[in-house]
């Protein structure tokens, strides 16, 4: 897909000098746990991604939908056994989102509950994720997408290095090529004895920083604002790994397979820098109507006012873009890091 992102000069996301070095706990994320015979079985049958296939050296990006096919909650889903699934998601949306899965377990060998008092969430970026990849083994687990950056997984102990129970996903790196950040998510025990670089020796990194990078890598995650907004093409989950065309039925899955297949993808989530700073659901206006939104801001941070917006296809290839009504926050497209999957 081309649109003005790919040509027109626009601002920097961030100042040159931003390092993006050290760890941060994401309070706002919590942890779903499914345990039992049948919990692989259970999620493969509510997410729009293939957790039939998942390995323990593995992690994938998933989606839950509404039977409209309308994303109720967004999860990175790991194994700490073949009986035993994560799904780290966003916390505001967690009660709600927990309490619908458990309507459909019925007489499934599945349990859930809430975990995010059992595991802490916490986010690693440039050298010390580099750092604590190579050092510390918690069952790595890289994001299930060839066509992003993905660490070599092994379930193996090395010689020296510190050993959790737990699990370290590599995400999506914010950015492309020379300039790309390593990213990592951490899910380690809540009572743990914390080796570096989770303990206070490290740099810390800011809330703002784990925002921007969020914003660099191009991948959304659904929050409370953005719930029943959206169906994952439209956060281009299906061109990150988010969404598996091939598995069997999921709540929504023939909307989804629909918006693929018949080519009516009219919204996708682009990249831009804005002139001021950005709220997650805030509205996006284009110049050629001040009285219908055509997006909506989907992540957000305050660093060079880096923002992704979910909006028309259409309103991404002329004329100018705002957060607000026409005289508001003007918005400057910036290119992807990855290139979209096309309609079918």
């Amino acid at each position: 897909m081309t649109t003005r992102a790919d040509t027109d000069p626009s601002p920097a996301c961030a100042p040159a000098s931003l390092d993006c070095d050290g760890v941060l706990r994401l309070t706002h994320w919590g942890v779903i746990r499914a345990r039992g015979a049948d919990a692989t079985k259970f999620l493969q049958g509510q997410l729009t991604n293939d957790f039939g296939l998942l390995g323990l050296s593995q992690a994938r990006l998933a989606g839950y939908c509404s039977p409209k096919g309308r994303m109720l909650a967004s999860f990175v889903g790991f194994k700490l056994a073949h009986d035993d699934v994560l799904l780290a998601c966003h916390r505001d949306l967690l009660p709600t989102t927990l309490k619908r899965l458990s309507m459909f377990v019925m007489r499934a060998q599945c349990k859930l509950s809430d975990a995010t008092d059992v595991f802490d969430v916490y986010g690693l970026a440039g050298s010390t994720a580099d750092q604590w990849a190579s050092t510390v083994q918690l069952g790595p687990a890289t994001w299930d997408k060839a066509a992003l950056p993905a660490a070599t997984a092994s379930t193996e102990s090395t010689p020296g290095t510190d050993t959790l129970p737990g699990a370290l996903v590599r995400l999506p790196s914010a950015g492309a090529g020379a300039q790309a950040t390593t990213r990592l998510l951490a899910c380690v025990p809540a009572a743990a004895s914390l080796p570096p670089p989770l303990s206070t020796t490290q740099p810390a990194l800011g809330a703002a920083q784990w925002d921007w990078l969020e914003v660099q890598s191009g991948v959304a995650m659904v929050g409370l604002p953005l719930v029943e907004a959206f169906v994952p093409q439209m956060l281009n989950y299906e061109s990150v790994g988010g969404v598996n065309f091939k598995k069997g039925c999921y709540p929504g899955q023939e909307v989804v397979a629909r918006s693929q297949y018949r080519g009516t993808l009219k919204r996708r989530t682009y990249r831009v820098a804005a002139d001021a700073p950005l709220s997650v659901g805030q509205d996006v206006f284009h110049s050629s109507d001040a009285e219908q939104p055509c997006g909506t801001v989907v992540a957000a941070s305050s660093i060079g006012n880096a923002a992704l917006v979910s909006m028309q296809t259409s309103a991404a290839e002329s004329g100018t873009l705002t957060a607000g009504r026409p005289a508001g926050t003007a918005l400057h497209l910036q290119t992807l890091p990855y290139a979209l999957l096309a309609d079918i």
